[in-house]
């Protein structure tokens, strides 16, 4: 339900509202899934994956019919393991055999699992996942073999970790830990789906080649995720930035949360941004190599969202106090344009890599390094989409020299501002008077079937605005009855 402070923050921030009502009224799935079609069990499963993600799950429903099940499997397959790796009332005792041969028990018949402490989000998962192994058995061989595989290496990677006394106690101690943990919980993930993604002739083959890039998909996310829930870990007295790096600004985890180390602990994020930032270019490349455009949609969106999310924690000291987000009507925005093409794709990460260059301030030591990071991105996305124009160039001095000035410039930003502010208030009279139309068109079927509207307003001139009780409705019907009827 929409809020006061939410019509309040729309009211003022148009292009935001615009880019919602866009979103829901002009896109369309390139592919849309047929529930009536589906076996009581998957329609379960993709209950569960509504449960356990929205967001992922809107994306996975969207996917290339060959692609659906599989993909949907992959994923509640790895969040039942993250579910049993991140419930510390099970006792590792039976958390690492479970972890080590949850890839044997998604083609089990009939297993579920009921351990999970009752305040564990994701428990229904488990306590239901006899569905999911049922579906798993009747996807192809070839696709089972590569969510079994990443299954086990994931399950073995978590193990480790959990059974690592040093990482139970402090957290993550090295940046070398830290990108071995990323790898298990999310590069894996990257490897996975391109397995899947060139088994289902969907995307380059080429990309198998590339290790790097798959990793750097799943290691982009994860990295910002991480630095965005540092509030939330915390609370849940776990901690995944690397003492390596928050060590250089403060004594203790816990001092980058007290004020009077504002600015040290800013300086610690802009680091941890930078760690993340040196995955984005890799990630456009990855990008370039899928062919369908639902498999694309999949995967750009995830991306987007990750280097908006980093200009948004980027030297924000409220990521100390609160998980913070970027609003729907700019999430919508970001989805429109990632559902394109690349090259739309790429002018939304040069518009945010641009935005975390211009707060990067000297007094950062870390300043020089994230110009750079900031820079190799702008110089990636100009390697494939040169925005010089080779018309100009040909034509020679005197035809570069013909560049707009600063206030032309000026003036058609403006321009665009105010063209974009009239398109939202068209459309928003466009539905009230679409809204308006219907609600007449009902009125008249309803006065035409003998509705009594006289009998309405005459109860609201009395001040009735209510429902009347028995003895109400008697006294009505008694008032307004017809006699030869």
């Amino acid at each position: 339900m929409v809020g006061a402070a939410d019509v309040l923050y729309y009211a003022i921030h148009f292009k935001e509202l615009r880019s919602i009502i866009q979103w829901q009224t002009w896109h369309q799935p390139v592919h849309e899934r047929k529930p009536e079609k589906e076996s009581p069990s998957l329609y379960t499963c993709f209950e569960l994956l509504d449960l356990t993600s929205r967001s992922f799950s809107a994306v996975i429903q969207e996917l290339h019919p060959e692609l659906l099940v599989p993909v949907a499997l992959f994923y509640l397959n790895l969040r039942g393991l993250d579910t049993i790796e991140d419930d510390m009332t099970i006792s590792l005792d039976q958390k690492d055999p479970l972890l080590r041969n949850f890839y044997e028990i998604t083609e089990k018949e009939g297993w579920n699992y009921n351990g999970n402490g009752p305040d564990e989000k994701d428990r229904d998962l488990l306590v239901q996942f006899q569905n999911v192994t049922e579906e798993f058995r009747k996807i192809k061989p070839e696709y089972r073999a590569i969510i079994k595989d990443i299954t086990q290496k994931m399950g073995n990677g978590m193990a480790d970790f959990c059974r690592n006394a040093e990482f139970n106690a402090n957290g993550v101690d090295s940046i070398k830990d830290y990108d071995l943990y990323c790898h298990y919980v999310a590069g894996l993930v990257g490897n996975g789906l391109t397995r899947l993604f060139v088994e289902s002739g969907l995307a380059n083959q080429a990309l198998i080649q590339r290790p790097q890039l798959q990793e750097s998909m799943g290691l982009f996310l994860q990295k910002t995720n991480i630095i965005r829930d540092i509030r939330e870990d915390l609370d849940d007295k776990r901690r995944f930035w690397p003492k390596e790096i928050w060590s250089k600004y403060v004594g203790e985890f816990e001092d980058l949360f007290k004020p009077e180390n504002k600015e040290a602990a800013l300086n610690c994020s802009s680091e941890m941004v930078l760690n993340s930032l040196n995955h984005a270019d890799q990630c456009l490349f990855y990008l370039a190599g899928l062919k369908e455009q639902s498999v694309f949609n999949f995967a750009a969106i995830p991306q987007t969202m990750a280097i908006a999310t980093l200009e948004l924690v980027f030297r924000n000291p409220d990521i100390y106090k609160k998980n913070v987000k970027i609003t729907k009507g700019e999430a919508c925005r970001i989805m429109m344009q990632s559902t394109q093409n690349l090259k739309l794709v790429c002018e939304v990460f040069r518009s945010f890599t641009r935005k975390i260059h211009k707060k990067n301030t000297p007094k950062d030591p870390n300043f020089l390094k994230i110009s750079i990071a900031c820079g190799k991105i702008e110089q990636f996305i100009e390697s494939i989409f040169p925005t010089q124009d080779p018309k100009t160039i040909g034509q020679g001095p005197a035809a570069a020299g013909q560049t707009e000035s600063p206030a032309t410039a000026e003036a058609q930003s403006a321009a665009m501002a105010q063209e974009a502010k009239w398109d939202t208030i068209y459309l928003l009279l466009a539905v009230m008077g679409t809204l308006f139309f219907i609600s007449t068109l009902m009125l008249g079927i309803a006065y035409m079937f003998g509705a009594r509207f006289d009998i309405a307003l005459d109860q609201l001139r009395q001040g009735r605005f209510f429902k009347p009780d028995r003895e109400g409705v008697q006294s009505i019907i008694q008032k307004h009855d017809h006699g030869e009827l």
